[in-house]
């Protein structure tokens, strides 16, 4: 454990004066044995304005294009409910952790855990190493959705239909097979291969949109949370705004009712599917950003006293409704899309019907004595009509003639890049005045990702120029710096086949890192710690008692719910060889492969590199302990030698000089006695230092 740092004359009423005040963190030695002054730490300059920036980094991306897709293939309002449970035993309390463990420390992931127990050091520089890792790719969707809505400015929509093939004069084939909505994303945007194993050129525009991405984060952040904080106002405010419009627009259109039935209809079976419930805990995990380090580097900036239990509900709750206002914006768009496609159908399958009748041939199917068969006006013809109509015939019409069902529409989910840029992106054509939608969305995508983005390299600065004095110095340099890398590294993602590359690092490099991550967290605050004396410090730092049911959830339902969660992930991994979906250009489809050999030593490197801080952290201070110690015992076997030479000093004044300097023994390390907070002025003794001093002239005799 850290010793508490040494007072000095300007200290002593922060330190020592009645009861527990704000000033009592304000001091923190670090780690290079330089001293950093809370007064020099930045603050937010209100409450408002941190709860914008954890809302900001906890409410991203996979709130709009992965938690609609779960509830949609996991039973709807089930999978709901199920969330909704795991989010309150495991997400809110871990939240809660996280927050309280930042705010009471006032340091980033690598102090706070290094200051519980120096064994645990590592995990802060994990959680750093996850945090590089996520904004690495992360930033990539950034670059797509500046490409998307540079090129919103148009009309019509870029993608709105296919282009024509200057050398044959007809639909570019790719195009036709697909559609122009996939085209656009797949050939102009990306110009992908067909495989990973293929690697291609760089996408000299995409490079230059990552550059721009790099650059606004730089720019954002290039003062500390004081700038970044600020960009927090518009970039985490603006996408409700956004949603709410689209909800309001979406509700009008035909359609909206049917996707909103088909998300929320409960299919209460799939509770008995383990894997449902793994992407529910794994959506949980994510959804709040633990494990990132990012939550505690933001709550570190707090005031000591400011009640980080009533946030982490709040800023649990608002994730979550986002998610459902999210979920139904999607819903309402997909249920319109699904219609149209299933009165395309209709449309399509009725005119072959009519071509077959002027031959004089299925007569009977479409004469005027079946019902809703209007064949000189087809449009009148509803999807359940033309379906009850099928079912009868379906048999006597041969295989050109189709069904066309809204609810196999619907049933095709789409996740991700392909709900984003692909389904909402042909929906927005066929609106009025497409430009300025698909400008409002792909802004809001934009602001989603750069707010996230923002947290997410909080999580990497604050702890190293917390840890590192520095570092800390030169906040401006290391900020640009880490910029510069970023981009460099990210080149791997703008070359043809970097798509493969952003859904290998999404799907695996942060995953099981960031759960072993969190499960050593919770083992350090609920068994290194100790969960009463964790209770107690929040007890005194937000001057009221948490419940005692947070005390068994740290302890046993958290952190089974983790080792579970690890358990499922690596099973999965190990039956179920990794997968990616590439897009064929000669088929114009997509097809599911299997990663080669090489792309999966990559996955391994990627997880075990990002958790190997850890162990190494532990060996490190083992080491570093027993060679302290063997010094130690050689000092003290020397001193044996020349004992005589010197007068015994009190037990009180031997005890206190020997407490600066001893090892703690294997007991202590197990039940450490440092606490978040500093103790009260009882349990201190200040001596002048001329009296100090002249006890050491007398006491010493040579």
């Amino acid at each position: 454990m850290t010793e508490k740092p040494p007072l000095d004359s300007n200290e002593d009423e922060a330190w020592l004066g009645e009861g527990q005040s704000e000033t009592q963190l304000t001091t923190v030695c670090g780690p290079d044995g330089v001293e950093t002054c809370d007064a020099d730490r930045p603050a937010w300059d209100s409450k408002i304005q941190y709860v914008l920036a954890q809302v900001g980094f906890s409410v991203g991306l996979g709130n709009v294009w992965r938690f609609p897709y779960l509830c949609h293939q996991n039973g709807g309002g089930a999978f709901m409910l199920l969330y909704v449970f795991l989010l309150l035993i495991v997400g809110v309390p871990l939240f809660f952790m996280e927050l309280a463990a930042g705010q009471s420390i006032r340091q980033g992931s690598i102090g706070v855990w290094k200051h519980i127990s120096p064994k645990l050091a590592g995990i802060g520089y994990s959680s750093c190493m996850v945090c590089f890792y996520v904004a690495l790719y992360y930033n990539v969707i950034i670059a797509w959705s500046l490409f998307y809505m540079g090129n919103s400015f148009q009309y019509p929509l870029p993608w709105q239909q296919c282009p024509i093939d200057v050398t044959t004069n007809d639909t570019v084939k790719e195009c036709a097979g697909s559609s122009p909505t996939s085209y656009f994303w797949f050939r102009k945007a990306l110009d992908i291969t067909n495989s990973i194993d293929e690697t291609g050129e760089f996408n000299p525009i995409m490079t230059g949109c990552l550059l721009a991405a790099w650059a606004i984060v730089s720019l954002a952040m290039i003062k500390g949370i004081k700038s970044s904080a600020k960009v927090m106002y518009f970039s985490s405010v603006f996408p409700y705004v956004v949603l709410f419009i689209f909800l309001i627009r979406g509700l009008m259109l035909d359609g909206a009712i049917d996707g909103i039935t088909y998300m929320f209809y409960p299919k209460l079976e799939i509770w008995g599917n383990v894997q449902v419930w793994r992407q529910a805990a794994t959506q949980v995990f994510f959804a709040l950003g633990l494990g990132y380090g990012s939550v505690i580097a933001y709550s570190s900036y707090n005031p000591v006293h400011n009640n980080c239990h009533r946030d982490a509900l709040m800023v649990s709750g608002i994730n979550f409704m986002t998610s459902v206002l999210a979920s139904l914006v999607v819903f309402v768009v997909l249920g319109f899309r699904a219609k149209n496609i299933a009165l395309r159908c209709v449309a399509e399958n009725l005119g072959l019907l009519s071509l077959m009748s002027s031959h004089g041939s299925n007569q009977h199917l479409v004469g005027p004595g079946w019902p809703g068969i209007n064949m000189t006006d087809p449009s009148s013809v509803s999807i359940a009509e033309y379906r009850e109509w099928y079912s009868h015939h379906s048999s006597m019409v041969g295989p050109n003639i189709t069904d066309c069902s809204l609810e196999q529409e619907m049933n095709k989910g789409i996740e991700g890049t392909g709900l984003a840029f692909i389904a909402f992106t042909e929906v927005m054509a066929l609106f009025p005045a497409s430009p300025f939608w698909s400008t409002l969305f792909f802004l809001m995508l934009l602001n989603l990702g750069l707010s996230t983005m923002f947290g997410t390299m909080q999580g990497i600065l604050t702890p190293l120029m917390d840890n590192f004095s520095l570092l800390g110095r030169h906040r401006t340099l290391l900020t640009v710096s880490s910029c510069a890398l970023g981009f460099l590294i990210g080149l791997l993602f703008t070359q043809r086949s970097g798509n493969y590359f952003v859904t290998m690092f999404d799907d695996y490099s942060a995953t099981l890192p960031l759960v072993i991550v969190v499960i050593f967290e919770t083992i350090s605050v609920a068994w290194v710690y100790g969960t009463d004396r964790f209770l107690d410090d929040i007890e005194v730092m937000l001057k009221w008692r948490p419940p005692v049911v947070y005390k068994y959830l740290w302890k046993y339902v958290c952190l089974l719910a983790m080792v579970g969660l690890l358990a499922a992930s690596l099973l999965r991994m190990v039956f179920k060889r990794p997968t990616y979906t590439a897009w064929n250009q000669t088929t114009a489809s997509e097809m599911t492969l299997e990663y080669p050999g090489w792309a999966l030593a990559m996955i391994v490197l990627l997880i075990v590199v990002a958790s190997l801080p850890v162990p190494i952290g532990y060996i490190h201070f083992t080491l570093k302990n027993h060679m302290v110690r063997d010094t130690r015992s050689e000092e003290g076997s020397c001193q044996e030698v020349h004992r005589e030479l010197y007068t015994k000093c009190s037990s009180t004044e031997q005890l206190d000089s020997n407490s600066q300097h001893r090892v703690p023994s294997e007991e202590e390390e197990a039940h450490p006695r440092t606490a978040f907070l500093p103790m009260g002025n009882e349990h201190y003794r200040l001596l002048p230092q001329q009296e100090v001093e002249d006890d050491d002239e007398q006491d010493t005799v040579v």
